[in-house]
């Protein structure tokens, strides 16, 4: 009875949904053989990783100044910060099985990433990109990955700078549906708070559109949010809750500053909850103050990490972010342990820190710090 009223419950959800542009923009899928180092089949470690700037050694016209020859970029200056990088993510004890990152030129990237990281297994990669822009997403998996595609942001007729990689990841675990990852970097606040948040919101736009399909059409299936959304996840505080967010809590203030406290019409709720997600504290995510369709995922930010993952004007952002369905906290099949900062060397100072790579100098690693989710397998 209760599988027949949520997928009642998303079958109406579905009927909300917008219209979406998908532009499949330089996305590409790599398999890679060799050696390697065996994943766990009970437990899965996800990264997420803002990786700052990771241009390869050949003008195309897009590079940022810094990076280009005649700034003095060079081939090994890129050589020795991929193998810095590698070399951080091989120390790590336990190696993440999936790495998202944002910040990459490239799909050659990722595939020179792969292949510096060849004895731990990433033998799958995906990436995309808007045309004519300088970066993109990528994937890395030691797990098969399928069905990839690359969804793009359109403004007023124009097109953001900044794709939307979605993936499914093929588990060890016999039995269990695949994991649905999204991949994203959103707009930053470049320009303005306020004058910006549309632009994220566009994007906010996409994975509700997505969530609602998804959850008519496969409810079982775990999705994760991940990348750098440049939204906080308490940007409605921070911003005197004055301002609709991307990212809105699950606060009865947030809820009639949305129009949505009280609602029980589907289609309003989806009607208001179009470019807009709710986050939640709860486990497994459940709106308390939204109504009952809003789509809720859960935060991280909410219980198990601190402080933040980027530093601004001597201020800990919370920027980065791994946002789950729930579909992970079931107790059966994938479900959420945990979740943390690298905020440790080499990843960070030993202040805790981010490290900006210094293209001059080759020092440092990126301005952003990683975070780790870890899932485990359910009874």
């Amino acid at each position: 009875m209760k599988r027949n009223i949520a997928n009642q419950n998303a079958a109406r959800a579905l009927l909300c949904a917008a219209a979406l542009v998908i532009l499949a923009a330089g996305c590409v899928g790599c398999n890679f053989s060799g050696e390697q180092d065996k994943a766990p089949q009970d437990s899965i470690a996800i990264m997420t990783w803002n990786v700052m700037n990771l241009f390869d050694g050949v003008d195309d016209g897009t590079e940022y100044d810094e990076y280009r020859e005649a700034a003095g970029w060079t081939v090994e200056k890129y050589r020795g910060r991929l193998n810095v990088i590698a070399g951080a993510i091989g120390a790590m004890g336990r190696k993440p099985d999936i790495i998202a990152m944002q910040e990459v030129e490239s799909p050659q990237v990722m595939a020179d990433l792969a292949a510096a990281l060849s004895s731990h297994g990433y033998r799958w990669t995906h990436f995309a990109i808007t045309p004519g822009m300088a970066l993109g997403v990528g994937l890395l998996s030691r797990f098969p990955l399928s069905d990839a595609r690359s969804h793009s942001v359109y403004i007023d007729g124009d097109i953001a700078p900044r794709p939307m990689l979605e993936a499914r990841v093929e588990t060890p675990a016999e039995g269990n549906p695949p994991l649905a990852l999204f991949v994203c970097h959103w707009k930053s606040k470049l320009g303005g708070d306020d004058t910006t948040e549309s632009t994220r919101r566009s994007s906010a736009r996409i994975i509700i559109r997505r969530l609602r399909e998804i959850a008519a059409s496969e409810p079982d299936l775990p999705v994760i949010i991940m990348g750098d959304l440049n939204e906080n996840h308490d940007e409605f505080y921070r911003r005197s809750g004055t301002v609709i967010s991307a990212l809105l809590p699950d606060d009865p203030r947030a809820a009639e500053f949305a129009g949505m406290y009280g609602l029980d019409n589907d289609a309003e709720i989806c009607e208001l909850q179009k470019d807009f997600i709710v986050i939640s504290k709860n486990k497994p995510p459940a709106a308390r103050y939204f109504p009952a369709e809003t789509v809720t995922l859960y935060s991280p930010w909410a219980a198990e990490l601190e402080d933040g993952s980027y530093y601004y004007r001597s201020e800990w952002e919370t920027i980065d972010h791994f946002l789950l369905s729930s579909q992970l906290f079931t107790g059966t099949g994938w479900d959420f342990e945990n979740c943390e900062v690298l905020n440790y060397p080499p990843f960070a100072s030993a202040r805790g820190l981010p490290v900006s790579y210094n293209p001059r100098t080759g020092s440092g690693l990126s301005d952003h710090l990683p975070l780790l989710l870890y899932l485990k397998m359910g009874e």
